[in-house]
């Protein structure tokens, strides 16, 4: 398993005594559509954790492979302006998360942010989500992700 693999694992595990199934694809699961194509599951069920610059914070939403995240509706729960809402950069990913993209796990970060949950995750028994690294995934019920995660269920796709 790779390192940051492991490391994610170790996490869940100390602070959720949360078991991680990680599931490891060489060919990369990057995009939404390369993890269900490794998985064989449906784009809809991949919980991608977008990263996004909130003002003057950092918050995760993860959102259904088949859909993207409205910047619209993320400034409207938050109380901002559409303009203070953006996809954050990779270097303050990794230094306030702790993971690069592509393997940003919806828990387990350095800081804690705020994590909003796509409404439209609740509908699947099983989603996938990354595990510390662009190869590695781990399956989980929506529920169990939600209250690991703190999320908060929203409508926040496009």
């Amino acid at each position: 398993m790779h390192e940051r693999a492991a490391e994610f694992a170790d996490r869940a595990r100390r602070r959720h005594d949360f078991e991680v199934d990680v599931e490891e694809f060489p060919e990369g699961t990057k995009t939404a559509a390369d993890a269900a194509d490794a998985i064989g599951c449906d784009v809809a069920q991949i919980a991608s954790s977008i990263a996004m610059r909130a003002d003057d914070c950092l918050v995760v939403v993860v959102t259904s492979g088949a859909n993207r995240v409205s910047e619209t509706k993320l400034a409207d729960r938050l109380g901002l302006a559409e303009d203070d809402v953006a996809i954050a950069d990779a270097g303050e990913i990794k230094a306030a998360l702790g993971w690069s993209i592509g393997g940003v796990p919806p828990f387990c970060h350095d800081a804690d942010v705020p994590v909003f949950l796509d409404r439209t995750l609740t509908e699947f028994e099983t989603v996938w989500a990354a595990a510390g690294t662009p190869e590695a995934v781990f399956p989980i019920a929506p529920d169990e992700l939600r209250e690991l995660s703190g999320a908060e269920v929203a409508d926040v796709a496009e």
